[in-house]
């Protein structure tokens, strides 16, 4: 016979294990249905914005490139796209999926959304430039058309990323960019990076870690099969030219360019010597530019080199009979113009 108070405590036991698999919105399964619900949305999201890009550069989508963009199965990709037919988003012709008019108004929102995130992370944040795209990729999902318009207007409803992507405004409207990859520059002609395109990842952690960015003026002076080499900002940079075919740019003629002073680094400095600020860098943003304001890192402040840590990194500066800390990367980002010793 069995005992009454084992089966007390396998009823509780079943009766528990009952609750957390099927208690409504909080047991498992219903977390579980939720949490598919959620990641269908996103992964819907993501297609409608692969095909805008896609038609915006005049390719077709189909079901491999959905597959490859999102990293999922192509059977799941297709079984996506079915729904994305039959919620109107997406109508299939050809084999290839376009977007309807209500599939275009989600898709310019999910591209604002994006846009415009990238925006506050490199304006108002810390973040490394690097994560820009990654951290947007995911906020870009969690904001309403309303959400959106506030954070537009917090950010003073800028025009374009900060990769020179336009974003699109809260009607839907958008106006590409006109320019030319920077490979079909022809040598010794000026110009100016207005665009970098930040997919793949690799490749643009590779133009981040160049210190490129819009509004740079470069000159091209050799372009063979194996490298690509020109001038920015007074620095040489050589770079595959499948990496440079991701820089775009317009030309610009000598007597309408703009006249930024180029000197030497901060970093350039050695501990005794002497510089007047030029400028901060634009490639410095966010919270790591306010910081060098408010430390009194501005034009015509005169800064002098101190004496650096034993391991050669950070440098002490002194600013204003004040003594700060700079990493090298963040000394790169400060132009000035040497102040030689006067000699008795």
């Amino acid at each position: 016979m069995v005992d009454p108070l084992i089966s007390l405590l396998i009823s509780i036991a079943l009766v528990f294990i009952g609750l957390v698999l099927f208690w409504p919105d909080r047991g498992l399964i219903s977390r579980w249905r939720h949490t598919r619900k959620m990641t269908e949305r996103v992964l819907m999201e993501d297609i409608l914005k692969h095909i805008f890009n896609c038609e915006m550069a005049d390719q077709n989508p189909s079901v491999q490139s959905v597959a490859g963009a999102l990293q999922i199965h192509p059977n799941f990709a297709s079984e996506l796209l079915t729904k994305m037919e039959s919620g109107n988003l997406v109508r299939c012709e050809g084999g290839s999926p376009h977007l309807t008019s209500s599939g275009r108004q989600s898709a310019l929102h999910i591209l604002r959304a994006h846009r415009l995130w990238e925006r506050y992370l490199a304006d108002e944040t810390g973040f490394a430039e690097s994560e820009w795209h990654l951290r947007a990729d995911r906020y870009e999902h969690q904001i309403t058309p309303e959400d959106a318009d506030i954070l537009s207007a917090q950010l003073g409803h800028p025009t374009h990323d900060p990769h020179g992507d336009p974003i699109p405004t809260s009607e839907g409207e958008i106006v590409e960019g006109k320019g030319i990859h920077l490979t079909e520059v022809e040598d010794n002609v000026l110009a100016q990076i207005i665009h970098l395109e930040d997919e793949p990842e690799m490749v643009y952690a590779q133009l981040v870690a160049e210190g490129l960015h819009p509004g740079m003026l470069v000159r091209v002076v050799e372009k063979t099969l194996q490298r690509f080499r020109f001038w920015a900002n007074g620095d040489e940079h050589v770079l595959a030219p499948i990496v440079a075919d991701n820089i775009t740019v317009i030309p610009i003629p000598e007597d309408q360019a703009p006249c930024y002073p180029i000197g030497d680094r901060l970093s350039t400095l050695r501990p005794g010597e002497m510089g007047k600020v030029l400028r901060i860098s634009p490639a410095c943003r966010g919270l790591e530019r306010r910081r060098l304001m408010d430390l009194g890192v501005l034009p015509g402040t005169v800064i002098q080199a101190e004496y650096s840590s034993s391991a050669g990194d950070p440098m002490a500066y002194r600013v204003r009979d004040a003594l700060i800390a700079l990493r090298e990367e963040q000394a790169r980002l400060i132009q000035i113009t040497r102040i030689e010793e006067e000699t008795p």
